[in-house]
């Protein structure tokens, strides 16, 4: 890979760069610690970029800000934290039913309610899944560096637009406020997806006629096709029906066109676990902590290693069950009192022993409280 730019820079603003080499062209939100310095550097290199950006009076409106501005045909992103988050929630549901490419960015913090503004936490994790009502398809990721924060934020864009499906992007205020070396790459260099298009023929009436990979081919408003978007229950011209045959094959279909993909969709990493007798799941800022746990614990002749996973949703359960096996113990550290580990759990019933790292104090779990669970 080429590299362009050699850069230190923040999360935030890894977040920000990304957004851009990714082809966002517009960023609607509202300002919220920790999440702040997002919109803060976006202000200034999407208006350089041909771009738009504009704060909004809350962070309801922000959402469908990029709603609107996706359905225009521009790759949208926009930022929040915790409370804001929950406020996204109505018209994060509408954005999975009509099928609007998205990216929300979650810079995760303590609750309920104010919480901790400026303290670490993980605790969206399952509401990131189920935070809007009703069965809705929806893609998780959670990078862990601030490299891998630059290059997750461009493929969260790609699979929003090949899905036509909004991603949520899960970062948290050690690794949004934390500064590290990231490389660049040359432009030329980046795959970059651009949203399924319909015939090219006029008066295209049918936005939600799907393709081979069950997305809908919808045009772009304002390109000369008829459009009709609506969170109602609706066919492939986009207008409300009432069929009940129309619209049971409508929430398959949602759901269908990511759990079909999904192996297209997961991404893991995994250190040392081949010959590990424990396994350590950890994902974000805390999988850093893991990684230390892992290193100083092979130095004592324990066979410990670690999986983290990079798309948290939807779940990578057949990878976790393969990484699982053979394993003496299981260890779920996250910074919340205990969610993923409910899916883990689920994954691998009751024949490992699972155990839990917890911490809502406002603090990182520390490589010696894994160390000591293991």
């Amino acid at each position: 890979m080429k590299i362009k730019e050699v850069r230190f820079v923040s999360g935030n603003e890894a977040c920000a760069i990304g957004a851009i080499a990714a082809g966002c062209t517009f960023f609607g939100g509202y300002p919220i610690s920790p999440s702040s310095e997002i919109a803060e550097f976006l202000a200034e290199l999407l208006p350089a970029n041909d771009g738009r950006f504009i704060q909004m009076e809350d962070e309801i409106a922000a959402m469908g800000s990029i709603i609107g501005a996706s359905l225009a045909g521009a790759k949208v992103m926009t930022a929040t934290s915790g409370p804001g988050f929950s406020l996204k929630q109505e018209n994060l549901g509408f954005a999975c039913m009509a099928e609007v490419p998205c990216v929300i960015v979650n810079v995760m913090r303590g609750g309920p309610s104010t919480g901790a503004p400026t303290s670490p936490a993980q605790a969206d994790i399952l509401q990131s899944r189920w935070g809007t009502h009703g069965d809705h398809p929806i893609i998780v990721t959670c990078p862990t560096t601030v490299q891998e924060i630059f290059l997750e934020v461009i493929r969260a864009f790609n699979l929003a637009e090949r899905f036509r499906n909004p991603v949520l992007y899960l970062l948290d205020e050690i690794n949004a406020h934390m500064r590290e070396k990231i490389e660049i790459p040359e432009a030329s260099e980046l795959e970059l997806i651009r949203r399924p298009a319909p015939p090219q023929a006029e008066n295209w009436g049918f936005p939600y006629r799907r393709n081979a990979e069950g997305v809908p081919l919808m045009p772009d408003f304002g390109t000369g096709h008829r459009c009709h978007v609506t969170g109602l229950d609706h066919g492939e011209t986009g207008f409300p029906t009432g069929n009940a045959e129309i619209r049971q094959a409508l929430h398959h279909a949602l759901m269908a066109k990511i759990d079909k993909n999904a192996a297209s969709i997961y991404k893991n990493d995994l250190f040392m676990v081949e010959d590990a007798e424990t396994l350590i799941i950890a994902f974000g800022s805390t999988a850093r902590s893991a990684r230390r746990a892992v290193e100083l614990l092979r130095k004592q002749g324990r066979k410990v290693g670690l999986f983290r996973p990079i798309t948290l949703y939807p779940i990578p359960e057949a990878d976790i069950l393969k990484a699982a096996e053979g394993k003496r113990k299981i260890v779920v550290p996250e910074m919340n009192l205990g969610q993923y580990v409910l899916e883990i759990r689920r994954i691998l019933g009751h024949d490992i022993p699972i155990a839990q790292v917890n911490r809502t104090d406002g603090e990182p779990i520390t490589p010696d409280q894994i160390m000591a669970a293991v």
